[in-house]
């Protein structure tokens, strides 16, 4: 069973280092590529003030948080949440750094020493190279409706994250399973299958017609060489 945890993290500013803390953590669980619908979502108390840039973007404000538990009064439920699940991240490296930064200060163990990591931006640089990747944007490029995110919310984030990631890879996974198809087709002409969203186009016969032209030219100059030809003289069609 392949089991996926969607996570996503606000913080106080943008360097764990410098003492920013984690302000909202939430996940989002997949089994075998279905959502299960158990989420883990907790706000949390970071003891210090939020940087102006931060609060623009998530809105979170030290005065919300104020009455909300810290990391620590968390900390094992979120583990214990976790479990052994593959954590898929978009933008891997920020999220990770402040909660390996927060479990170290509870003297635990990092994360990254439990769990696999999936980074999805560097998935998304891969498949779309010199072309906007951040969350926003790869919403918009595979059609998923993200108009409820005006500001940066965790679980929206993590949520929104776990489609993306789906239309990202239904191809690898469609090919395999989940193929429909129509019952009854003419015995002349088959169904194009559909696999996801590819879809098999088969050739007109004017099509058809015009490479068989060309292959058969191809056979004349090659002096009967053309590997695309049965032995009779006819079009080779896998």
């Amino acid at each position: 069973m392949s089991r996926q945890i969607f996570l996503d993290t606000e913080t106080t500013g943008l360097e764990p280092r410098l003492g920013h803390r984690i302000i909202e953590i939430a996940g989002v669980e997949m089994l075998n590529r279905r959502l299960t619908g158990r989420h883990f979502h907790r706000y949390l108390n970071p003891d210090r003030d939020i940087d102006a840039g931060a609060e623009a973007v998530h809105g979170l404000s030290r005065a919300f948080l104020q009455d909300k538990p810290r990391f620590g009064d968390v900390a094992q439920a979120f583990l214990d949440y976790l479990g052994d699940a593959e954590l898929v991240i978009h933008n891997a490296p920020f999220d990770m750094g402040f909660l390996n930064a927060e479990l170290s200060l509870l003297n635990q163990a990092p994360l990254t020493g439990r769990n696999v990591v999936l980074d999805t931006l560097k998935m998304a640089r891969d498949l779309h190279p010199g072309q906007k990747n951040n969350l926003d944007a790869l919403c918009r490029r595979y059609e998923i409706d993200n108009t409820q995110r005006t500001l940066h919310g965790a679980l929206l984030d993590a949520e929104l994250l776990a489609s993306v990631y789906l239309a990202m890879t239904r191809g690898q996974d469609s090919l395999m399973t989940g193929m429909d198809l129509p019952q009854q087709q003419a015995a002349d002409k088959p169904a194009p299958p559909v696999f996801g969203d590819i879809k098999v186009l088969y050739a007109s016969e004017h099509e058809l017609n015009m490479h068989n032209t060309a292959l058969t030219a191809i056979q004349k100059d090659s002096k009967g060489a053309c590997v695309w030809l049965t032995q009779d003289g006819t079009v080779d069609m896998p």
